[in-house]
C-alpha cells in the first residue's frame, strides 16, 4: 500500500472541501498505513503551518465532530511552494523520496498538461500512481490529446481517472442489485422495461462557482462526466467475474452501442435551458446570468436532457433520459427503471394501475420498489405502496473509497482510456448542433422544474 499522498494544488476547496475529510475518515476507520504521510504543494507564498492551519478550519467546518483524528492527520501533513508545472519545484518538493507515491492533480484541467509533463520529466519511485480528477478533456479531441499525453509519460496502470460518482455507496450496489438476484436480472431488458431516466436535478444554483460552470456547463460537467457512467452500470451485460479489466470492458461495451445522434435527433431528442432570477426556498435567486464571472453571450446552460437509445438486442428502443439541472424547484438524484405494464387486467378498466418503478436514490441513498396490491378489505380496487431500503454508508465517503483503491493499487473503479473517449464521442454531435443554435437556450425561472415536466412524451425509437 503506497503511504505518501503528494497533492498538486493542494491550497483549492476540492483538498480542504473533500479530499482531506475523506482522509480524515480513512484514518479513523484503521485504513491507512502507517507511516502515511501528505505533501501538499501550490503557488501560495505560504509554509506547512499555514497550511495546516487553513486545512484545520476547514475540517472544523466539515467535520466538527473529528478534532483529534484531524490534528492527527494534520500532524503527518507538510506544504511546499511551488509552480505545479516546472519539473524543478516538483523535485524539490519530492526530494529524497524512495517509496511510491500518488500524486493527486487537484488542479483545473487546463493545467493538467504541463503538471503530467513535469511529473513525466522527473525519476519517481517506481510503483508511483497519477490521479486526474474529472472532467476529463472539454471535447473529444482535447481527451483524445490528453491520452496521448499520459501514454507516452506513464504505463495505464499507473494512471486513475476518477469520477467521485463511482464511490458512492449507491452506485456501488447497483452491482449486487443486478447481478446478484434473480428476481431483476430476467426482466432486466427492452420487453419489460419502457423507460429509464438517470436524474440529478438540484435546487443549489451556480452561486460561488459560476466562473469555472460557465467554461463547461450542464452537458459536460454533469450528463458526459458522470451520468454517462451510471448509464453504463444500468445497461451493461452481467459480468463473469468482478475485477477491473471485465467490468470496465463491459462498460465500454454499453457506451459503444448507444447510438450518435444526427443533427435532426439532437433537435428532437435533447433539451437545454438556462435560469432566470426567482425563488428557491422562500428565497429570492439571481439569475444565472446574473452571476460573477458569467458571460452571458457564452449561451451556456444549467440545464440540460438528452434522450439516448442503445442499439443492442438488450435495449433495443428503449430510450435513456439523462438530465440535470441547477437552480430547480426540488432535489431529484436517482436512477429510475420503469417497467412495462402487465399483459392483462382482471380488475376492470377503472383500476388500471401504474407500472412498477425502480427508484436507486443516490443521494439520500435509498432503494424504492413501487408494487400494486388490493386495497385492505377489497377485492376489485388496487393501490400502490413503496417498498423502501435506506443504505449504510460504511463510513467512507466517496472520495475516500475511491483514494483507497488507489492507495492500494486497485484500478476497477478508475475510468480507462477509451472509456473517457466514448463519453466524449456521445456528447459531441449534441454539443456540435448546441453551438449552432440548433436546439434554443429555454430559459426557467429559479425554483420552477427547469423547461420541461418530470416525464417527456418523447420516449420512442
Amino acid at each position: 500500500m503506497i503511504r505518501t499522498l503528494v497533492i498538486l494544488g493542494a491550497s483549492g476547496d476540492l483538498t480542504a472541501r473533500l479530499l482531506m475529510p475523506a482522509i480524515v475518515r480513512l484514518y479513523e476507520e484503521g485504513q491507512l498505513p502507517d507511516g502515511f504521510r501528505i505533501i501538499g504543494a501550490a503557488r501560495n507564498d505560504w509554509d506547512t503551518q499555514k497550511f495546516r492551519a487553513h486545512l484545520d478550519q476547514k475540517l472544523q467546518e466539515f467535520l466538527p465532530n473529528a478534532e483529534a483524528s484531524s490534528k492527527a492527520v494534520l500532524s503527518a501533513t507538510e506544504f511546499h511552494h511551488v509552480d505545479v508545472t516546472r519539473r524543478e519545484d516538483i523535485a524539490a518538493a519530492l526530494e529524497n523520496l524512495k517509496e511510491p507515491i500518488v500524486a493527486y492533480l487537484a488542479l483545473p484541467p487546463p493545467l493538467f498538461a504541463p503538471t503530467i509533463q513535469a511529473l513525466a520529466a522527473l525519476p519517481l519511485p517506481a510503483g508511483s500512481k497519477v490521479i486526474l480528477e474529472k472532467p476529463f478533456g472539454e471535447s473529444l479531441a482535447s481527451a483524445q490529446k490528453l491520452n496521448r499525453l499520459l501514454h507516452d509519460s506513464f504505463p495505464e496502470e499507473a494512471v486513475f481517472r476518477l469520477d467521485h460518482f463511482l464511490g458512492k455507496q449507491t452506485v456501488q450496489s447497483l452491482l449486487g442489485l443486478r447481478f446478484a438476484n434473480r428476481v431483476f436480472e430476467p426482466i432486466w431488458n427492452t420487453q419489460h422495461v419502457s423507460r429509464v431516466e438517470i436524474i440529478w436535478d438540484e435546487v443549489l444554483t451556480a452561486s460561488g462557482r459560476a466562473s469555472f460552470y460557465d467554461g463547461a456547463g450542464a452537458l459536460r460537467d454533469m450528463i458526459q462526466n458522470h451520468l454517462l457512467q451510471l448509464l453504463a452500470l444500468v445497461a451493461m451485460e452481467p459480468l463473469h467475474m468482478l475485477d477491473a479489466r471485465t467490468l470496465r470492458d463491459r462498460k465500454v461495451d454499453v457506451l459503444r452501442a448507444v447510438r450518435k445522434l444526427s443533427p435532426e435527433e439532437v433537435k428532437r431528442r435533447t433539451t437545454r435551458g438556462r435560469y432566470t432570477g426567482g425563488m428557491i426556498n422562500g428565497e429570492k435567486v439571481p439569475g444565472y446570468v446574473e452571476e460573477p464571472g458569467v458571460d452571458a453571450k457564452r449561451q451556456t446552460e444549467t440545464f440540460a436532457q438528452v434522450e439516448l437509445l442503445i442499439d443492442n438486442w438488450r435495449w433495443s428502443g428503449v430510450p435513456f433520459v439523462l438530465r440535470t439541472g441547477k437552480g430547480l424547484g426540488r432535489d431529484r438524484r436517482e436512477i429510475a427503471i420503469y417497467f412495462r405494464a402487465v399483459p392483462h387486467l382482471a380488475f376492470g378498466q377503472a383500476a388500471q394501475p401504474e407500472p412498477n418503478v425502480l427508484r436507486i436514490e443516490l443521494s439520500p441513498d435509498r432503494i424504492v420498489l413501487r408494487v400494486n396490491i388490493n386495497e385492505c378489505g377489497d377485492l376489485f380496487d388496487l393501490e400502490q405502496i413503496d417498498l423502501d431500503a435506506s443504505l449504510r454508508s460504511g463510513g467512507l465517503t466517496a472520495y475516500g473509497r475511491l483514494l483507497l483503491d488507489v492507495l492500494n493499487g486497485d484500478p476497477t473503479l478508475s475510468i480507462r482510456d477509451d472509456e473517457a473517449e466514448e463519453a466524449w464521442r456521445i456528447v459531441a454531435p449534441i454539443l456540435a448542433e448546441w453551438s449552432k443554435g440548433s436546439v434554443p437556450l429555454a430559459e426557467y425561472a429559479a425554483g420552477s422544474q427547469g423547461p420541461i415536466s418530470d416525464h417527456p412524451d418523447r420516449t420512442g425509437a
